[in-house]
């Protein structure tokens, strides 16, 4: 049931991180005109890279909208020249095209003023948004927003990143975003106040942010509350007047080196592979934010300040402010805090006068030849080997003239001052430079005349799998007028056409791939737009994947959509829209201010979400099949191109592949022939057009439904519960929930959530998990291979499998089913509008409702599943993977250790092995998943926008029906209900891991003893009752307090951010010895006891004193250096902004429902959601003091272990394609600590 199959064309949201992480950020996202909510079960910060894609990630339509930038008004390349009387001109200011794009004043004006005189309207602007440009050449963009209401955000982007970087200064944009944010004073202000600040650093920009209260809390020093835009933004301004103290860049340093170590995995290594090769003929081949380790251990303050005073300029940011706040206000403080900086004194502070010269020669040549000056000053100073059909320009076509120097291409600069500079200056980096690394490019092939192939082969021993990557970068287009955007519309349809067509019609008995995706996605920190194929598989089965997953593409690219594909697709992107402009102000601060960002950086005209909505359907009520299946032979033009007699391309196409290392005569092998011949065989397949599959409009008729409520009359019944709260009645609508009991036994919760406009969640649990399996007599792993194998089936009574994808597809419908150690859990995120609709404005027919069609998909998983075989054989290789890469990853190799010590090698905590895995049969694993299906133990919890008493009605018709006894066949008789407690933790000890790994990596960790999420111990005693037995001298107030069932629970969840913090000050702060280390509770709900685990990564010379560290920050939280008030009340301000922000999301309430009517979870009930705020406020040092003594923190009780990577015996390394250690990024989601 894999009904979120085409996740990759949505962008999700960055998450806004924590006050003290600092990282790269990858992005690569498509782009709307208008922000999207993200949907997911994980908290989408998709920091997945190109290569291991978990196959579970979701889909969604709300933005297959590919967005693609505007050339502002240019500007003539020359060196500023400004009258001073006392300072210089800075050396490397130039005029150039401003950031704002089509938001600049008079861009904006001209755009508006051409809807008289165009032949296609121009796209409305959004009525509330404000921009402007201080005298000092500051940039600024204000967006009112009041969701969620007395909070803003503000970002601060710098216009340069690494990719600006000179030879000797590799990486030290990145390390200079730490020292200007993290040495800030007035970034420490805003500490204790509810504000989360973070920085990033990549290709084209480093970016600085505070999200914060309109208002400061009335508590502590603040004293009465003080607005808080001031602070924040002087906070940002610190950044740009930064003091690059010797003592901080030295902390800096050492963070830096630590993030290198930390992320340097397997897939980033990976991601250093495909950038390399996909970039290889501009800067960002050579210039990854992490730099170079050599020249990062030399660098002092004039090599940091002389950065930071070369680019840090007023006319070289953009301040984004998004928030609840006055315009005026806003516009008046921006001025106040800014208005004062000057380049010329920012230049006259340039430490190192000899880096002067070549800054400015840099500056030059950006302005020059390049499409950050040509296209986008966000962009990165690149060029582009784009592939595009006929009549497609390259921007830099005119401007450019390409000298031939052996094998190098140099970039002939034309310049009116050409004699500054010199005639040639190599901006895009095609000489060979001391520094560079290891190369070996493998040659060109043509696969026929004139179609020209760039391959790359990486082969490392810690891959697990084969990847496939094929790439065509093109120009991004702006989308400003209805042209454009119908041609967006266009390639949303087609992209969502093939997705589903590979992951549902392509997913055969025995699928060759485990995972594929085609996109094609705008890139602002690439400086183009690029269309991706991106595929794993086994290694044995590589060329079976390549040669299919061509093959359906240009089975797209030749014969088009079908007529239903059309009307599917177009249904849902006009579903989508309006969906966002039903929600219109209710969208968060932060995706707001994402997608503002991604769109004025490429161009796009930025529209509200109800004027996107009116332009959506009236492009959409006249687009025609031709159009959509001229975009699909674009789209497709560089695949279907290498077929002699096809649409072709011009350009160059970039294939990577990625396998384990093997032997020549192994069936895995693959080198550049290879993939260059199997890529030839695809293009020469021939290939038909795909036929409409009859999708089914319900899957269960209005008759069949009376017939079920003759059959099993259902009623309701009141809501019972185990934490005090009396019985909820049956007839009446409570708040902030409604609570009760289906006559089948069926508990349900559900909650009405306008936050989320037109949106629920619904989740499904039936306890149980892994932990049943042993409890019943169940064969190991046969519930959670069997979870997933429902998950990879779908067949319902006489529906096929992709007749109920599609009509998932066609209802919006997304569906996550997994098993954990005490649960299975089914989560469905689902329109609460009528989906599956045809037609336009008057002519348009409704379908069901969202929520109506996942009641029905609940139902018939409940009563009418049919179990597969090939549903199962998908399962059990995905488990296979999954346990075969745990043996290859540093991280999970050495958690997996530790978890084997803790819990005594209990294999309900552990990963499932490929033996245990290959005995599961599939009558194993139908019968373990049907007896967790009984009605009696079953919970329902369903958040949404919607009118609860239609919901609870459809729910009585649909699952009411479901007959009391349904399922009861596999019930297994005379089982214990009770769940197990964890294992009792034998005295502690020490272990220790090597892994063979080329590059050198350490890990490190501490485990113990630790209460479950309610505060429940192993030996069953709990939080509450053990403080209480300690506080001798405890006042009647705080007996009752801590009686009350949620204070375990908050004790727990400050304690874990205090943790946090206090690991962040010593271990990285203080000591320096790592980026980060975290602090994590098992949080199990039904299981006594669970254990904490402290993860910190370090060099492997300075792991063992990380790991030192850490121990002596648990003890000193203990005894010498206890929890103080202050750190209570920032802990608290932290735990309720996050829940304050979650109740705004529909999944958060399905998460916090599910259980409270569970009498396997004593503790949680109503309670637990109506008094958090008053609990959580309640609580006192010395709750949390006492709370502390009921973990295993003694040292005698510690589990410890450091995992380091060790070189392989004879290790050779191969000449390929080897970049810093990292890249920085990955495609499509952020890497925030």
């Amino acid at each position: 049931m894999k009904f979120q199959v085409a996740a990759g064309i949505l962008a999700t949201a960055l998450f806004v991180g924590d006050v003290n992480a600092f990282s790269f950020v990858p992005q690569r996202s498509s782009i709307a005109v208008t922000p999207s909510k993200s949907i997911s079960n994980n908290d989408r910060t998709r920091s997945s890279s190109l290569v291991m894609k978990d196959d579970n990630s979701k889909f969604s339509f709300a933005n297959l909208f590919s967005g693609e930038g505007a050339a502002a008004s240019g500007a003539t390349p020359t060196r500023v020249r400004r009258s001073s009387a006392t300072l210089e001109p800075h050396p490397s200011q130039r005029d150039h095209i401003n950031p704002l794009n089509a938001l600049y004043p008079p861009n904006k004006q001209a755009i508006e003023e051409s809807a008289g005189t165009s032949t296609t309207p121009p796209l409305p602007f959004h009525p509330a948004v404000q921009s402007g440009v201080l005298s000092n050449g500051f940039s600024y963009v204000f967006l009112p927003n009041r969701s969620p209401p007395n909070r803003f955000e503000a970002h601060l982007q710098v216009f340069s990143g690494s990719s600006d970087e000179l030879e000797p200064q590799q990486g030290i944009a990145h390390l200079t975003e730490h020292v200007a944010y993290m040495g800030s004073r007035k970034r420490e202000r805003l500490f204790g106040t509810g504000s989360q600040t973070n920085a990033y650093t990549d290709f084209h920009h480093t970016v600085f942010y505070a999200a914060c209260p309109t208002y400061s809390p009335n508590t502590g020093s603040f004293g009465s509350p003080q607005p808080m835009l001031p602070m924040a933004l002087d906070a940002l301004c610190d950044v740009m007047e930064a003091r690059c103290d010797p003592s901080r860049i030295e902390k800096e340093r050492q963070a830096v080196l630590s993030e290198m170590t930390m992320v340097n995995t397997i897939e980033y290594r990976v991601e250093c592979q495909i950038l390399s090769t996909l970039h290889r003929e501009n800067r960002l081949a050579k210039r990854f934010p992490i730099g170079k380790e050599s020249l990062i251990q030399k660098w002092d303050r004039d090599d940091v300040k002389t950065w930071h005073r070369t680019h840090y300029r007023p006319d070289n940011v953009l301040l984004y402010i998004v928030g609840d706040l006055d315009p005026q206000y806003v516009q008046q403080t921006i001025e106040d805090k800014f208005g004062h900086l000057t380049a010329e004194k920012q230049g006259s502070e340039i430490a190192l006068p000899e880096l002067k010269g070549d800054a400015s020669d840099l500056a030059d040549a950006v302005v020059g030849n390049t499409l950050k000056q040509r296209q986008s000053w966000h962009y990165p100073p690149v060029r582009h080997d784009f592939c595009v059909v006929e009549g497609v320009k390259d921007l830099l076509d005119d401007e450019t003239k390409l000298v031939e120097t052996g094998d190098l291409e140099v970039v002939e600069k034309k310049s009116e001052d050409e004699s500054s500079i010199g005639s040639i200056y190599d901006i895009h980096l095609q000489k060979p430079y001391s520094l560079d690394d290891k190369v070996k490019f493998l040659k060109e092939a043509e696969l026929s005349p004139g179609k020209v192939i760039r391959p790359h082969i990486f082969k490392h021993e810690l891959l697990q799998n084969f990847s496939f990557h094929l790439f065509a970068k093109r120009p991004v287009e702006p989308i400003k007028d209805m042209e454009s955007f119908r041609r967006s519309l266009a390639r949303r349809v087609c992209l969502a056409a093939l997705q589903i067509r590979l992951n549902v019609g392509g997913r055969s008995d025995d699928p060759a791939f485990t995972f594929v995706e085609f996109n094609q996605l705008d890139s602002a920190r690439e400086g183009c737009a690029v269309c991706s194929l991106d595929m794993t598989s086994d290694p044995p089965r590589w060329r079976e994947a390549v040669l299919k997953s061509i093959s359906e593409i240009r089975k797209l690219g030749i014969h088009g959509v079908t007529p239903g594909e059309m009307e599917r697709y177009a249904s849902a992107l006009l579903t989508d829209a309006e969906q966002l402009a039903a929600q219109g102000d209710m969208i968060s601060h932060g995706d707001q201010l994402a997608y503002l960002m991604e769109t004025v950086a490429n161009g796009h005209t930025f529209m509200s979400p109800e004027q996107s909505y009116a332009v959506t359907e009236q492009a959409l009520s006249t687009l025609t099949l031709e159009e959509v299946n001229r975009a699909a032979a674009e789209l497709c033009s560089h695949i279907t191109g290498l077929n002699d007699g096809e649409l072709t391309s011009t350009g160059k196409v970039v294939a990577v592949a990625c396998a384990p290392k093997s032997s020549d005569n192994d069936a895995a092998f693959v080198d550049d022939d290879m993939l260059c011949q199997a890529i030839r065989e695809a293009c020469a397949i021939e290939v038909e057009p795909v036929e409409d599959v009859i999708v089914p409009h319900t899957l269960v008729t209005p008759a069949e439904l009376e017939e079920a409520m003759k059959a099993n009359p259902p009623s309701w019944k009141s809501g019972q519960f185990s934490d005090g709260t009396p019985n909820t009645p049956a007839d009446r609508i409570t708040r902030p929930f409604t609570l009760r009991r289906l006559s089948n036994g069926i508990r349900v919760g559900i909650n009405q959530n306008p936050a989320e406009s037109q949106r629920g969640h619904l989740r499904l649990v039936a306890p149980g998990g892994r932990d049943a399996e042993r409890r019943l007599g169940f064969k190991s792993g046969s519930l959670a291979v069997g979870a997933r194998a429902m998950q990879e089936g779908g067949s319902f009574g006489s529906f096929s499998r992709e007749q109920v994808e599609l009509f998932a597809v066609d209802h919006l419908i997304m569906v996550e089913i997994n098993c954990n150690e005490e649960s299975l859990v089914m989560d469905f995120v689902f329109p609460t509008t009528n989906v599956g609709n045809s037609g336009y404005g008057e002519n348009m027919k409704l379908g069901i409702t969202g929520t109506e069609s996942v009641l029905q998909i609940v139902r018939e998983i409940l009563v009418d599943f049919n179990w597969e075989e090939d549903a199962l054989g998908r399962s059990k290789s995905s488990y296979r993977t999954a346990h075969e890469s745990l043996g290859k990853s540093l991280e999970g190799k050495s958690t997996e250790m530790i978890m084997d010590a803790v819990t005594s090698g209990d294999d309900r905590f552990l990963s499932i092995d490929v033996d245990t895995v290959n005995a599961v049969t599939l009558e194993d694993a139908k019968n373990a998943v049907m007896s967790q299906l009984r009605p009696k133990d079953l919970e329902i919890s369903v958040s949404g926008d919607f009118v609860v008493n239609e919901v609870l009605e459809q729910i009585l018709q649909y699952l009411g029906t479901v007959p009391a006894d349904a399922n009861a066949e596999f019930e297994v008789k005379d089982a214990t209900m009770e769940f197990d407690s964890v294992p009792k933790l034998a005295p502690g000890k020490h272990l220790d891991l090597e892994l063979e790994d080329s590059d050198p990596r350490a890990v490190a960790y501490v485990a113990g003893a630790a209460p479950n999420q309610w505060g429940f111990l192993a030996d069953g005693t709990s939080v509450a009752q053990r403080v209480s037995e300690a506080d001798k001298r405890a006042s009647d107030y705080d007996k009752q307090r801590r009686a009350h069932p949620l204070f375990g629970n908050a004790a727990l969840s400050l304690i874990s951010e205090i943790a946090n913090r206090r690991l962040f000050s010593t271990v990285r702060e203080r000591k320096q010895l790592t980026y980060d280390a975290n602090f994590s509770l098992t949080g199990f709900e039904r299981m006594k006891g669970g254990w904490f685990l402290v993860t910190v990564t370090a060099s492997k010379e300075k792991a063992q004193k990380a790991l030192d560290a850490c121990k002596e920050t648990l003890e000193a939280l203990r005894k010498s250096n206890p929890i103080s008030v202050d750190n209570l009340e920032s802990a608290k301000r932290v735990v309720l902004n996050r829940h304050e922000g979650e109740l705004r999301t529909s999944q958060y309430w399905a998460t916090i429902m599910s259980g409270i009517q569970e009498e396997s979870i004593p503790l949680k009930g109503p309670l637990s959601v109506t008094d958090f705020h008053a609990v959580i406020e309640a609580m006192t040092t010395t709750d949390l003091q006492l709370a502390l003594d009921c973990m295993g923190l003694e040292e005698s009780q510690l589990y410890t272990a450091i995992g380091k990577t060790v070189q392989p015996e004879g290790l050779v390394v191969d000449e390929i394609v080897k970049a810093s250690p990292m890249a920085g990024m990955g495609r499509g989601g952020a890497l925030m600590g």
